[in-house]
């Protein structure tokens, strides 16, 4: 998978481990900087690559997961997760079509993260759950909008 990652400047060192445990998974990487102290920047660059197509998913950290989940979900066709624990990692692909997911570095350690990740990136959106009604719901009031 090809996996689109950025970050604020104090979520640098957690984004480092994240990438290479991301490649250690057999995934590719790309880094969109960190060195921007507004992160909406950086969550906004990944975010459109994502929904565009040229990334198959985003990896997106702050020092909560809070803001850069906030500034990607702006973007249309991005959808961001705010991820915590394990069942949320799966939910927000397998329930919830995430194509992002975001984590605060301040808030959870990088073991936790890298598992979070794995999970995330284990499973695929199932357009036969019985979230399809919601999921939908959200796509067409993004259109409705457009």
């Amino acid at each position: 998978m090809k996996l689109a990652f950025g970050c604020d400047p104090n979520a640098e060192d957690f984004k480092q481990q994240l990438m290479a445990y991301a490649k250690e998974l057999g995934h590719e990487v790309e880094d969109f900087g960190s060195d921007d102290p507004i992160y909406a920047n950086v969550a906004i660059a990944v975010a459109e690559e994502v929904a565009a197509g040229r990334y198959d998913r985003g990896v997106l950290l702050c020092g909560t997961g809070i803001g850069v989940s906030i500034a990607a979900n702006k973007v249309k066709g991005a959808y961001a997760a705010c991820v915590h624990d394990v069942y949320q990692a799966q939910r927000a692909q397998l329930s919830n079509m995430a194509n992002i997911i975001t984590m605060g570095s301040q808030v959870i350690g990088i073991n936790l993260a890298k598992e979070l990740l794995k999970e995330y990136l284990s499973v695929t959106w199932d357009p036969n759950c019985r979230s399809l009604p919601k999921v939908q719901r959200i796509v067409a009031y993004e259109e409705e909008k457009a």
